[in-house]
């Protein structure tokens, strides 16, 4: 997958468990969950900015683009 969810680091630099940013930002703890693993298909900008705003962080801190060269190649072709 080329968008890597990093969210386990920043609730690791800012000493915050998952539990604790599911009470904070009012998401499920299953639904964190899922976003965390990096099974999401999707996230809304809502929860993105909730979740940003309690971890004093960017959007990119928590979303990584690292593209398959495998799709690169296709693209080029």
């Amino acid at each position: 997958m080329p968008i890597i969810v990093n969210l386990d680091v920043m609730l690791a630099r800012r000493k915050m468990t998952l539990s604790a940013l599911s009470e904070t930002v009012n998401i499920t703890l299953a639904n964190l969950s899922v976003l965390k693993s990096g099974k999401a298909k999707a996230v809304r900008f809502s929860t993105l900015a909730a979740i940003c705003q309690a971890l004093d962080c960017q959007p990119a801190d928590l979303l990584e683009h690292r593209p398959d060269p495998r799709d690169l190649r296709s693209i080029e072709e």
